[in-house]
């Protein structure tokens, strides 16, 4: 997954800076940096109205690819893998901790009142008392 991932970002990446170039090279209004590289001139490769199409249509491709790769990060970052099954297919289960140990408290023993001080092995069991107040 971890693979996937960092390809998924690399084709962002490749993808930002390649629509960061190609909005840089288009032919605006103004003087912009596509003049100087000579984006608007008529002896083209694609002919003077062909590089505006094709500058256009690279860009609206890599623009989609872009958000596409955007969409799949999204989706990859709020992915949550469950849990093993284990061998025997039954999720393994919680450690049971024993609240008080036998010698501690025998069966016999009456019931402390609500006044009296609690043993610290029997308080350190008690939900809620590790919460910081």
């Amino acid at each position: 997954m971890l693979y996937l991932k960092t390809l998924v970002i690399v084709v962002q990446l490749l993808s930002a800076l390649g629509v960061i170039g190609l909005v840089l090279l288009q032919h605006g209004k103004g003087a912009d940096m596509g003049a100087a590289f000579g984006s608007g001139a008529s002896g083209s490769l694609f002919g003077a109205s062909g590089s505006a199409n094709f500058l256009s249509r690279t860009t609206a491709v890599l623009a989609t690819v872009f958000f596409l790769s955007t969409l799949a990060l999204t989706y990859l970052g709020s992915y949550h893998a469950k849990p093993s099954a284990g061998v025997l297919g039954a999720s393994a289960p919680a450690p049971v901790v024993a609240s008080v140990p036998a010698a501690a408290a025998p069966a016999s023993a009456p019931v402390a009142s609500s006044t009296a001080a609690a043993s610290p092995a029997v308080a350190a069991s008690v939900p809620g008392n590790d919460v910081p107040k």
